[in-house]
C-alpha cells in the first residue's frame, strides 16, 4: 500500500490518492463572508497540485462566532453561488472538496466585539495575552440547541453548493473540543461531567447532519488525539469517542492535536510529553486504527514522501498535510515523478512560547497569500516580518468584520 492508491470511503465515495491538503485558516473571504477571488486562485493551486483530498479553512456556521476575521461564513443561500464555484475549482483535477465546519466557542478575540459562548465560563489561559479573550459565558440549552441546528444548515448547504462532503471540527480547542475538555466542561447537566455527556453535543450535531445530507454526502470529524494539558482530555478519551461515532455513519476521523493554550499541532506540548519532529500524533493514530471502524487520516508535520509512506504503512489511511502545502501545493505531483522534495519553514525559537506560536501562523499565512496572488512562496520568510504583516492585515479585517456587524444588525 502507498499514498497513491486510492481510498474508498464508508459512503462508496472515493479519492484517487492517499494525500489531503489539511485545513490551514487562510482569513481570505470576501467582505460579504464569502470564498474571494484570492482564495479561488488558492484553492486551484491545490487543486492542481495532485491531492485526493481538500478540506477548507475553516467555515464558520454562525457568523458571530469567528475564528478570526476575514473567515468564510456559511449559513445561508445568499451567496451560494461563489461556493459552487468554489467547490467546482476544488474538485477540477479530481480531487474531493469537504468543507471544514466550526464554531471557535472561547477561542474568538475579544476585539471581535461579539458575545463568547462555551460550555462553561472558564476562560483561556494564554499568560500574558489571556486579556485578548473574553471570558465566555456558559450557553444555554437553547443555544446549544442551536449550534447543532447551525452545524446542520451549514452542510446541508455544503451539499447543495456542490462539495462533497463536511468535516465537523471538534479539534484544536474550539467549542466541540472545549466539550470534550474536562478542563473547560465544568457542566453538570447532560453536556457535561462523564466523557458519554461531554461527547454528546458531538454525536448530536454527526446525527443532524447526517439527517439533511443524502447518502453519498461524506461526513468526517477531526478529533484531538489528546490537549496535551494535564487533566484535560486523553488518548484514552479519543478512543472512546471514536468508538461511539463507529455506531454512526461517519466516514472518516482525521486525528490532530492541542489548542491555543497548548498547540500540539504546532509539535508543542504542555503535559511534559514530546512530540515527533513530523507526523506528530502518528503514534495515537495508530491505537485509534485498532478501534476505529472508519478510515483515520492523521495530520501534523509531516512534509516528507518517506514519513507520508510510513504512515500508510504503518496502517492508518491518509495523511493530511498543511505547511508543506502551503510553501509548495505541487508537493504530490513531484512526490508521484520521484522528486523527493521536503518543504520546511524556518525554525522559530523564541522564549515566548504564545508568540512563536502567532508567528508560526503569520509564516504559513504568508505563503497562503502569495499563492492567492499567483507568486512564489518564500520558506524563509523573517517570522518577525510575516507577523508584523499579518497583525497588521487582522486589525484591518476586524475593523471590516466589526463595521459589517453593525450593519448587519441593524439590518436585522
Amino acid at each position: 500500500m502507498n499514498v497513491f492508491e486510492r481510498l474508498v470511503f464508508p459512503n462508496g465515495s472515493r479519492i484517487p490518492n492517499r494525500i489531503a491538503k489539511a485545513a490551514m485558516e487562510e482569513n481570505m473571504a470576501d467582505l460579504n463572508h464569502a470564498p474571494s477571488e484570492a482564495l479561488m486562485r488558492l484553492y486551484q493551486a491545490w487543486a492542481d497540485g495532485g491531492v485526493g483530498l481538500i478540506i477548507t479553512g475553516n467555515v464558520m456556521v454562525d457568523r458571530r462566532a469567528m475564528t478570526g476575521p476575514g473567515g468564510v461564513v456559511l449559513e445561508d443561500e445568499k451567496y451560494l453561488d461563489t461556493f459552487k464555484r468554489w467547490a467546482q475549482i476544488g474538485r477540477s483535477k479530481g480531487a474531493q472538496v469537504w468543507l471544514q465546519i466550526n464554531h471557535p466557542g472561547r477561542q474568538m478575540q475579544s476585539n471581535l466585539g461579539q458575545q463568547t459562548w462555551a460550555p462553561s465560563a472558564v476562560a483561556l489561559d494564554l499568560g500574558k495575552m489571556s486579556n485578548r479573550f473574553n471570558l465566555p459565558i456558559e450557553m444555554t440549552q437553547e443555544m446549544i440547541e442551536e449550534v447543532i441546528q447551525r452545524f446542520a444548515n451549514t452542510a446541508r448547504l455544503g451539499e447543495k453548493a456542490g462539495f462533497n462532503g463536511v468535516e465537523i471540527h471538534a479539534a484544536h480547542g474550539y467549542l466541540l473540543s472545549q466539550f470534550l475538555s474536562p478542563l473547560s466542561n465544568k457542566r453538570q447537566d447532560q453536556w457535561g461531567g462523564s466523557l458519554e455527556n461531554r461527547a454528546r453535543i458531538l454525536i448530536e450535531i454527526v446525527k443532524a447532519v447526517r439527517a439533511v445530507v443524502s447518502e453519498k454526502f461524506t461526513v468526517a470529524v477531526k478529533l484531538n488525539s489528546a490537549d496535551f494539558q494535564r487533566g484535560g482530555f486523553s488518548a484514552e478519551d479519543a478512543q472512546e469517542v471514536v468508538k461511539m461515532l463507529n455506531e454512526l455513519s461517519v466516514d472518516l476521523v482525521e486525528l490532530s492535536g492541542g489548542s491555543y493554550e497548548a498547540p500540539a499541532m504546532q509539535g508543542q506540548a504542555r503535559d511534559g510529553r514530546t512530540l515527533a519532529r513530523e507526523a506528530y500524533f502518528l503514534e495515537f493514530a495508530q491505537e485509534i486504527r485498532k478501534v476505529a471502524k472508519m478510515p483515520v487520516m492523521v495530520t501534523g508535520g509531516i512534509r516528507r514522501k518517506q514519513i507520508a509512506e510510513q504512515v500508510i504503512e504503518s496502517g492508518v489511511d491518509m495523511v493530511g498535510i498543511a505547511t508543506a502545502l502551503a510553501i509548495d501545493p505541487n508537493l504530490p505531483n513531484q512526490w508521484k515523478q520521484g522528486q523527493n522534495i521536503a518543504p520546511e519553514l524556518r525554525p522559530i525559537t523564541w522564549e515566548n512560547k504564545t508568540l512563536a506560536s502567532l508567528a508560526n501562523m503569520a509564516t504559513v499565512k504568508f505563503q497562503l497569500r502569495k499563492l492567492s496572488l499567483g507568486k512564489k512562496t518564500n520558506s524563509n520568510v523573517s517570522p518577525l516580518w510575516a507577523l508584523i504583516l499579518q497583525q497588521a492585515a487582522m486589525a484591518r479585517r476586524t475593523r471590516q468584520y466589526k463595521n459589517n456587524m453593525r450593519n448587519y444588525v441593524a439590518y436585522q
